[in-house]
């Protein structure tokens, strides 16, 4: 319920790789968690699987009474019922970036389930990440915020590597994707100096991207990878160096500096102690 709480909506193979042994199991507590009204279901119609989506009930609303209510705007007036807010989601345009989005994470969730030194610290939706983010910018001063799809805190391999996601479906031009660079460039002033993922769906597009950043000097690191290939393993192209297909843990991070003002939400090594969820 927290995780639908933070990032709207989840698939029934979504939530099965995150926190069950088997699809069975899922769908059976599932089951007894929609009887309970603490969750709601619908029929996925964005990739034709048939599988259900999920998103908060009655009863998972009024357990995390202050969920994040509206994919299209987060300044949206708060729904007056679960129902209205599951009617949001079910018609957001943006539904299938969203489950894009999400996959990420839960694949990276999959995979600290199966290596005990792998853990997925932190996962903050695009809302949550934004409205952090713009305290910290402007009590830096700065005008420029940043809004990515994500934000996460990922520690293997002995490393521990926070980064920012950008999912690109293809749908927008090559400048619009470039020009969400400039907020993190502000960032890196006086923040966290995170590699920002820019995740998109062809090779094709990838090359174009890597051809337009080529020389070009970022205050943070950018990668560029692939949706099919698994983000903890090799799959990500760090601008700076594209004959190299890096780890995730791999990539170059820096949890910037320690100001409570300007860095408020800074992770240290000693946050990997605390719960194995991530951190909402």
């Amino acid at each position: 319920m927290r995780l639908l709480a933070e990032h709207y909506v989840l698939s029934t193979d979504q939530i099965t790789s995150a926190l069950f042994p088997s699809r069975r199991s899922a769908r059976l507590r599932l089951a007894q968690l929609h009887q309970m009204e603490a969750v709601s279901r619908f029929v996925d119609v964005t990739t034709g699987s048939g599988q259900h989506l999920y998103t908060l009930g009655p009863l998972g609303a009024v357990v995390h009474p202050t969920q994040f209510n509206d994919p299209n705007s987060a300044g949206a007036r708060a729904p007056r019922t679960s129902i209205e807010r599951t009617e949001r989601i079910i018609g957001s345009r943006r539904l299938p970036h969203l489950l894009g989005t999400n996959q990420l994470f839960i694949d990276l969730l999959g995979y600290a389930r199966t290596d005990e030194h792998a853990r997925l610290a932190r996962w903050w939706s695009e809302q949550h990440t934004t409205a952090t983010f713009a305290a910290a910018s402007y009590a830096a001063g700065s005008g420029t915020g940043v809004q990515p799809d994500g934000h996460g805190i990922w520690h293997a391999g002995g490393h521990t590597v926070g980064f920012f996601l950008e999912h690109d479906n293809g749908t927008e031009p090559l400048g619009t994707v470039l020009r969400k660079l400039r907020g993190y460039e502000q960032l890196a002033r006086y923040g966290p100096r995170y590699p920002v993922l820019l995740r998109v769906p062809g090779r094709r597009r990838e090359q174009h991207l890597l051809d337009a950043l080529a020389g070009v000097p970022t205050a943070m690191p950018v990668a560029t990878g692939l949706h099919g290939e698994h983000p903890a393993g090799p799959a990500w192209t760090l601008t700076t160096d594209p004959g190299l297909r890096r780890w995730l843990h791999e990539l170059p991070s820096d949890h910037g500096p320690d100001n409570p003002a300007t860095n408020p939400h800074r992770f240290t090594d000693t946050d990997l102690s605390g719960p194995a969820d991530p951190e909402p």
